[in-house]
């Protein structure tokens, strides 16, 4: 069971990734088709803005991350013992090279990993999740933080976030062209084709419109799908679930963090906000739905 969950997990994130990265070329070829009169130019815009905006924020995204956070590095076992043998006998399990380690001084229960990859990865936890989880349940999230690491699903959320910065460049640089340069198709040429051209065109239209949304659904299907993994994965570190599962539900019953940057909530191990609106729209996957999988394995 907790195999089949986990290769199950690794598909549905190749198929988001592989649906993320057509919708940027999408969305570039629509402003390139309606805009340069030339789709395939778009299409190669998008391509080396996604390409460029990724490598940049991979290379600056541990301690810009930790900056947004307020997080604080722990520099030896001295200031938090606990905490730091936790993470380096999980580190170990997990094969991994030992992170960086910080602190956030929030009452709010709660953690998150980010890094480019294993040798340059960190993982920060709240002041609130010291004090009010007892060490098997801290096991179980530093094991799931662990599991982000040692998946890549730090690299991961980076590309989403950079796809995401890409398609709202995409968009401005069409809304620019809409009100100052005017579209670029031939009108002739439209005219000559009919009906086709204008499907194209609106189409074209439609994709502008709704690629922001697109792409926020994306983003929050991808971390939704990582969270799931990560509670599979860091099961089979711990070979303990009760842990992980009794760490939830306390992290579920606790108030919203203060010092949590919105744009990286998705990182966090729980919604830090504690947004309640519609599932469909949450970056990570309700408490009781992965209780549920916890339990059933």
């Amino acid at each position: 069971m907790l195999y089949e969950q986990i290769a199950q997990n690794k598909r549905k994130t190749v198929y988001v990734l592989i649906g993320f990265f057509a919708l940027v070329l999408a969305i570039g070829g629509a402003i390139g088709y309606l805009f340069m009169n030339n789709m395939l130019t778009g299409v190669t815009l998008a391509a080396v803005l996604a390409i460029v905006y990724i490598l940049i924020m991979i290379s600056n995204s541990t301690n810009v991350v930790m900056q947004m956070n307020h997080a604080v590095e722990i520099k030896d076992a001295n200031q938090y013992p606990d905490l730091w043998h936790i993470v380096e006998d999980m580190a170990m399990v997990g094969q991994i090279p030992m992170p960086r380690v910080f602190i956030v001084e929030d009452d709010s229960p709660n953690a998150f990993a980010t890094g480019n990859d294993p040798q340059h990865a960190a993982v920060a936890v709240t002041s609130g999740i010291m004090q009010r989880l007892n060490r098997e349940e801290l096991e179980g999230v530093i094991a799931h933080e662990v599991s982000h690491i040692r998946n890549y699903d730090i690299r991961l959320s980076t590309i989403a976030l950079a796809l995401s910065a890409v398609i709202s460049i995409l968009v401005n640089i069409g809304n620019n062209f809409f009100w100052w340069g005017g579209a670029g198709r031939d009108r002739d040429d439209d005219r000559d084709n009919g009906g086709s051209n204008v499907i194209a065109m609106v189409f074209s239209i439609l994709l502008m419109i709704l690629g922001p949304l697109a792409a926020s659904l994306a983003q929050m299907a991808l971390s939704r799908n990582r969270e799931y993994l990560a509670d599979a994965s860091g099961v089979e570190l711990t070979r303990n679930p009760e842990g992980l599962i009794n760490a939830l539900l306390k992290i579920s019953e606790s108030e919203p963090m203060q010092a949590a940057d919105p744009s990286s909530s998705a990182l966090y191990i729980s919604d830090p906000f504690k947004g309640k609106a519609s599932h469909l729209f949450d970056s990570h996957p309700p408490i009781e739905d992965r209780v549920a999988k916890l339990r059933a394995m």
